[in-house]
This record gives C-alpha cells, sequence and structure tokens, in this order.
C-alpha cells in the first residue's frame, strides 16, 4: 500500500508548480534517516524547528524594540510567526511547497542575538571571525541543537535559513526566496506599527508617496506587496517595479529616521556593553562555559563556544548573567 507520505508526494508532483521544490526530489541530510510513514522530508524539518529549545527562546529576544512596556509588541518569536504566515499566503498562491517554506521561515532567526541587531553588532565587533545572525542560525540547527548533535535538516532548509538577508545571495528555491522577502514585508510593517504604539512614530510622517502606492494602513500594505509578487513572479519571486520602490523607499525611510531614533534605540550602547562585556569574560574565563558549550572549545575553538553561548541567549537571561557577574550583591538579614 502507498504510504500517506508516498500520496503526499504524488500529489506535490501533480499540483505544485514546475519551480517548486518537491518533497520527493530533497538533496537529503547530512546524516541519512529511514522515511517518515506519514510526513514528507520537509514536515519533518518543520517540526523539527518547531520543537527546539532555540525556537523556544525566541519569544524572549528583542524585535525592533529593547524591553518595551507593554503586552502587544511584537518579539522575535511573533517576527518569526508573521513570516511564516506571509511566506505561505504567497507559496500556496505561487503552488510553491508551503511546507518547505515554512520550515525556513520558522529557522530563520534561530541564531539571533539577545537584544535584536544591537547583540549581532557587538558580536560581529569582538569575534574574531565575524558574526552574521543567518549563519549562525545554520549553525544552531546544524551543530548546536539537540545536545550538540543538530537537527539534521534538509539541504534545502538550510540554504534558504542561512541566505534569508538580502546582502547575500539568493537562496536556491522559490521556497527560500519567498521568505526572504517575507522577512522584510512583515518586520517594515510591523516595525512601523510598534513604533506608532511607542510614540516614536506618527503616521502622517510616512512618507505620502509610498503610502500612495502600497496602502495607507498595514493590511493594505502587506496586501499590496503579495499580490504584486504572486502575480510578477515566475521562475523567481519578483514584483512591479513601482511597487518594489514604494517598498524600497518605505524600508529607507524606517531605517534613517526610526531604526536610528535615539528614544528606540537608547539602550542599544548599553546592550551592546553587555554582550561585548560576557564575551571578554568567557573568553578569560573558560571554565565558567555550561554544557555543551564546554565540549565545543574542545573541538573547535573558545571564541565560537562563547559566541554560541551569547548568541543563544534571551534578553533577559543576558541582563541577569551580567548583575550576577558584575553587579555586587547586598547582604540582608
Amino acid at each position: 500500500m502507498q504510504s500517506i507520505r508516498e500520496a503526499q508526494e504524488a500529489l506535490e508532483e501533480q499540483s505544485l508548480s514546475p519551480y517548486a521544490a518537491l518533497s520527493g526530489r530533497t538533496r537529503g541530510r547530512r546524516r541519512p534517516v529511514a522515511s517518515d510513514g506519514i510526513r514528507t522530508e520537509y514536515q519533518r524539518d518543520r517540526d523539527r524547528i518547531l520543537h527546539c529549545n532555540s525556537f523556544r527562546r525566541l519569544k524572549d529576544k528583542t524585535q525592533m524594540l529593547l524591553s518595551p512596556q507593554g503586552d502587544h509588541y511584537r518579539t522575535r518569536l511573533t517576527h518569526t510567526l508573521e513570516v511564516a504566515q506571509i511566506a505561505r499566503t504567497i507559496a500556496r498562491a505561487l503552488r510553491l511547497n508551503e511546507d518547505l517554506t515554512e520550515a525556513i521561515a520558522l529557522g530563520h532567526d534561530l541564531g539571533h542575538t539577545p537584544f535584536g541587531h544591537a547583540g549581532e553588532r557587538a558580536l560581529n565587533q569582538v569575534a574574531p571571525h565575524g558574526f552574521v545572525h543567518s549563519y549562525q542560525s545554520v549553525r544552531v540547527v546544524d551543530h548546536l541543537e539537540n545536545n550538540g548533535k543538530g537537527l539534521n535538516l534538509t539541504l534545502e532548509v538550510k540554504n534558504g535559513i542561512a541566505l534569508h538577508s538580502d546582502k547575500l545571495p539568493r537562496p536556491m528555491t522559490l521556497e527560500g526566496q519567498t521568505v526572504r522577502i517575507s522577512d522584510k514585508i512583515a518586520y517594515i510593517n510591523h516595525d512601523i506599527e510598534d513604533a506608532v504604539r511607542a510614540g516614536i512614530l506618527r503616521e502622517d510622517q510616512l512618507p505620502y508617496d509610498c503610502l500612495y502606492v502600497l496602502g495607507r494602513t498595514k493590511s493594505a500594505r502587506i496586501t499590496t506587496l503579495i499580490r504584486s509578487i504572486v502575480e510578477h513572479s515566475g521562475a523567481s519571486i519578483e514584483m512591479a517595479p513601482e511597487v518594489l520602490d514604494a517598498h524600497t523607499r518605505l524600508k529607507r525611510f524606517m531605517f534613517d529616521e526610526i531604526y536610528t531614533d535615539p528614544m528606540a534605540k537608547g539602550e542599544e550602547g548599553k546592550a551592546e556593553g553587555i554582550v561585548q562585556t560576557l564575551y571578554r569574560y568567557f573568553l578569560e574565563h573558560p571554565r565558567a562555559l555550561p554544557e555543551p558549550y564546554s565540549g565545543i572549545l574542545q573541538q573547535q575553538s573558545l571564541e565560537n563556544a562563547v559566541c554560541d553561548y551569547i548568541a543563544g541567549m534571551t534578553d533577559q537571561f543576558a541582563v541577569e548573567l551580567y548583575k550576577d557577574l558584575y553587579v555586587p550583591k547586598f547582604w540582608t538579614r
């Protein structure tokens, strides 16, 4: 009898786009594993990511605002879920592989540092080989999760995770390209919403020419962008030139006016100081590294082990560890 997985793979062959990555044709894993009777390979990857420790820690990592006072601001976890939702909508409309798309989206920020891009900058400045969160995300799924065994994901998922940032080459699959553009769609639009909520931005400050093309509300802008991608993509993920131009200019506005705003970023210097101080402390005290990071320095390098440990921390854990190491404790009776 045909298994559920085999039936799903056959359905993909019949129904998905010629440009889609098919589960039955994956380039495979670093370590071969027996097939699952129910799930396709990309479904298994999605589930492995969803159930790993690094994914759960995303709920306590900064997205844009450091330690915002309020229940409705995004975290790295809610950002990840929004990326997955947008990417799956595009993938379904283009008849791409939704399971592969979702796996890449859920895993794309697993290697992100505490304190968002401030933490990433801090580690990049002190680590001898630099630090890029997308590459660290692959390191997490390849080497750090599952007690150092890694999640043993397929090549297509790891490629999409590694190349989800703009400054890097395009991912090998359209599903990876979909996640890359969905990441930008998500963070630009939800950061606008968070900035308005925080009083950093007024909606009437947004560039009108961009809103004229994309829409005045978050929902309208996301709809315009998704529709344009669906209508203009084929062998690659594209959008209409005027929509791409408006989207790019809105992104530039956010970087010029909001991501450098003193109110939004006023605490980032402190956060960078915490990250770099912790980095130097563990270089000087390698025996203080917990397992499995102490094992990493035996196999690779102390610098790698320290980067891995700090990058995996949540914001609050990093702050509390810094306080334990450097802030005097007061005696009580």
